[in-house]
């Protein structure tokens, strides 16, 4: 069994067991949910900001602990500061030593898009991102069935969330694009060796319609990295553990978008 699998048998038993303690009525009188969402989309291709969706991230399957101190309300309050077009918040609690908690903070003290990162597979988990502050969900065509990851992509709009897919190779693209998406990223993270690569990207960007936002994760880590999938047709670039195993996260993101900057103007 691959890590992925492992996960996804976990949240089964998590959303069992958290429909039973706080039924779908509860989670809708949250005072989240009736508000109005931010949109992703927009944030990511906004001239003044710099594409990075910066990740709030305790630790992971592959790295262990990466940064146990950091504080949501500080790290995510300067990524905003720092020029972030948006914020990643892992809630996965088991894997990633994430919290719907964590988003709720990240929400409260942010006037921006909030994507839920978590392994969605249930319309449950769905309400329950809009119920903690969500303004946009992840779905990872790898975890799910085609038929099954459009009627949740189409679930999540009902709510007004717009929906990040995930994919990491061409027959995932090309099995699980639908209307009802807004963004598509590529993960350049194999989930069965965990390697990096950003020719990942740079093989599938072409592949994406152009009316899909088009983003990179994973193996980001240098500023001439943005600059090179900039230049290949990405708008948006997902960067967690870069940021994240610093001390300071939020002064990590500020200088490495301060250097995207200089290169930017270096070059044109």
């Amino acid at each position: 069994m691959d890590i992925l699998q492992k996960i996804i048998a976990q949240k089964e038993k998590e959303v069992a067991d958290k429909q039973s303690l706080y039924p779908e009525k509860l989670l809708e009188k949250s005072t989240y949910f009736e508000g109005r969402t931010i949109s992703l989309k927009r944030y990511i291709t906004r001239e003044d900001k710099s594409g990075i969706i910066a990740e709030f991230k305790r630790q992971s399957p592959s790295k262990g602990v990466i940064n146990a101190h950091a504080k949501v309300e500080r790290t995510t309050i300067g990524y905003m500061q720092a020029g972030a077009s948006a914020l990643s918040v892992l809630t996965d609690k088991e894997f990633f030593g994430g919290s719907n908690e964590d988003l709720s903070t990240a929400r409260k003290f942010n006037f921006c898009p909030v994507l839920r990162k978590d392994f969605i597979i249930d319309e449950y988990q769905i309400v329950e991102a809009k119920s903690i502050g969500a303004d946009a969900i992840l779905l990872i065509a790898a975890a799910l069935e085609p038929k099954r990851l459009k009627e949740l992509a189409a679930f999540a709009k009902s709510f007004g969330l717009e929906v990040l897919m995930e994919v990491h190779n061409e027959a995932e693209l090309e099995n699980n694009l639908n209307e009802h998406l807004d963004v598509v990223g590529v993960n350049n993270r194999n989930l069965k060796t965990f390697e990096t690569t950003i020719e990942t990207s740079k093989a599938l960007v072409d592949k994406i319609p152009n009316e899909f936002v088009k983003i990179s994760e994973s193996g980001i880590s240098d500023p001439e990295t943005i600059i090179d999938l900039k230049a290949c047709g990405f708008q948006g670039f997902l960067i967690g553990e870069t940021f994240m195993k610093s001390s300071r996260p939020e002064r990590a993101a500020a200088e490495f978008i301060e250097k995207i900057e200089k290169q930017k103007l270096e070059i044109g």
